[in-house]
């Protein structure tokens, strides 16, 4: 397909039925990648062939300002429990410090989706990425999922399981034969799996996919790197600026923001030393995205030949932004794609993952935590092929998935008191209606923090001072506003010191792990 087609299918909204009316009981697939940058869509900018999600968009909504909590295990918590991730004990990642907000699982004042929809009568499963705990009582099958089936911790190869990784089928250890074995292959079988017996059942489902792409290490199937290859040889500045120009034309951005300088850290790419492997890299990490989108094809796919694609809310969005970490663990010799390589793309690519914006995955500025969000339900949304610039964050997917169900809100669960959630639905703007009044939305993650109030955001990294940036005359965060804007800095940086006193947040030099690794 042409960038004009794609672009036409893209931005003009289809007549919506004069009988289209909003069901009662929708089954829910919640989507969630694993370090895919905010440019890394066809249907946000990029040059990667996702066609099925391109199709997704064109069918539903696309938001441009939507946030994550900046890391894997933080964002998931959100997700899960519709609370920010301090509130929900993983301030950080995967340990236990014995602080209350950084216990590295979910704490019991929370309450999952899987536990409130399940309440409600949905069968509640699971395919892929947990990462909220990697041993009894806090696998997915304890917080609510009736099945689950995946990778309980951080990122494992693709092509077999780490000997320090751990999968579960249910509540048991799992340990998959890697003869013919590709972990997105894998969870994309498991969720059709999940659609084949649960999609026929009259009762509504709740499906949580959680892929790891295309989160390092590069790992892909040589048929799908083949396509890519010298594509990137004109090298991360040109495909910035390429990808820069493509969201301006599909109206993701705003062409008043400038593009972000390359990243300091980054190298000109006429100065790389082996433009070859880096065109290698980032060849691996489109055909990780490819794939992934694939297997979201047939899931889309599976619920169209069920016959309840109509009545199904599907969501897609990722948990950070791209992840600029330089790594090379694998056995020497192998290059990145292959089983014995341990590699991930690196600074400059994530630079690229990122367009237009500044920092990278485990930073609050906004190349770490902006990512796609597409939502659609075609019984439930009347809006097709439309750009939504209001703002959400992932603590609303909770209440969006309870307004949608007409499910209630748990305040006990069993013995456990149950704190309020953070988030508020998506369903209004969803619909066409108003979003609500503005609110203001944190982040706290290795010390980097912010606070966005209105078109204001307050951003720091770690312990730099803090910054001011007008969101809509500049997202790109370039034009530092707090000399000029005092009293407005000194309000922000008043109201993220009270949440952040509430949430329990400590100095990080208090609560990194001893492996810690600064960028």
């Amino acid at each position: 397909m042409s960038f004009v087609a794609l672009l036409l299918l893209l931005t003009v909204p289809a007549t919506p039925s004069p009988a289209m009316s909003r069901p009662v009981r929708p089954n829910i697939v919640l989507i969630l990648a694993d370090d895919l940058g905010f440019s890394d869509l066809g249907c946000y900018g990029s040059e990667i062939a996702t066609p099925n999600l391109d199709r997704m968009a064109s069918q539903g909504i696309r938001f441009t300002q939507f946030y994550s909590a900046a890391r894997c295990c933080p964002t998931r918590a959100a997700l899960m429990t519709g609370r920010y991730p301090h509130q929900a004990g993983v301030g950080h990642m995967g340990y236990d410090t014995g602080l209350p907000a950084y216990r590295g699982h979910l704490n019991e004042t929370s309450v999952t989706i899987a536990e409130a929809l399940r309440a409600a009568g949905c069968h509640c499963l699971m395919s892929g990425k947990w990462h909220l705990g990697e041993t009894r009582p806090h696998f997915p099958v304890d917080r609510g999922f009736e099945h689950y089936y995946g990778l309980l911790g951080g990122a494992s190869s693709y092509f077999c399981l780490w000997p320090n990784r751990r999968m579960a089928i249910d509540g048991e250890l799992h340990r998959p034969d890697p003869k013919g074995f590709y972990m997105t292959d894998a969870i994309t079988d498991r969720a059709i799996g999940y659609l084949d017996k649960y999609g026929r059942r009259p009762e509504p489902f709740f499906l949580y996919v959680a892929y790891t792409a295309p989160h390092a290490p590069l790992h892909a199937l040589p048929e799908d790197i083949a396509p890519y290859r010298g594509k990137y040889r004109i090298g991360w500045d040109q495909i910035r600026q390429r990808r820069y120009r493509r969201m301006i034309e599909l109206g993701i951005i705003d062409g008043r923001w400038m593009l972000s300088p390359r990243d300091p850290r980054a190298a000109p790419w006429e100065k790389t030393a082996d433009p070859d492997r880096e065109d290698l890299k980032m060849s691996v990490y489109a055909a990780q995205v490819e794939r992934m989108d694939r297997g979201i094809g047939r899931i889309l796919d599976t619920l169209h030949t069920l016959g309840i694609e109509d009545n199904t809310l599907v969501m897609f969005l990722s948990d950070n932004g791209g992840d600029a970490e330089e790594i090379d663990e694998g056995a020497p010799g192998a290059l990145p794609g292959e089983p014995d390589s341990n590699t991930g793309y690196g600074r400059g690519w994530s630079n690229v993952s990122n367009t237009p914006f500044r920092q990278h995955k485990r930073y609050v500025h906004e190349g770490g935590i902006s990512t796609p969000l597409i939502a659609r339900w075609p019984a439930g949304i009347s809006r097709r092929g439309v750009v939504e610039h209001a703002v959400g964050h992932v603590v609303d997917i909770f209440p969006t998935c309870l307004e949608a169900t007409g499910s209630a809100y748990l305040n006990e669960h069993g013995e456990r008191a149950i704190a309020p959630t953070a988030g508020r639905s998506l369903l209004p703007l969803l619909q066409g209606r108003s979003g609500g009044e503005p609110r203001d939305l944190y982040w706290e993650h290795e010390g980097n923090r912010a606070v966005r109030r209105g078109r204001w955001k307050l951003v720091a990294v770690r312990d730099r001072p803090w910054q001011l940036y007008d969101m809509e005359a500049d997202r790109t965060e370039l034009h530092d506003l707090a000399a000029q804007q005092p009293e407005r800095l000194k309000d922000l940086q008043a109201r993220y010191a009270e949440f952040a006193e509430q949430w329990g947040i400590r100095p990080f030099d208090d609560v990194k792990p001893p492996r810690w690794i600064p960028d």
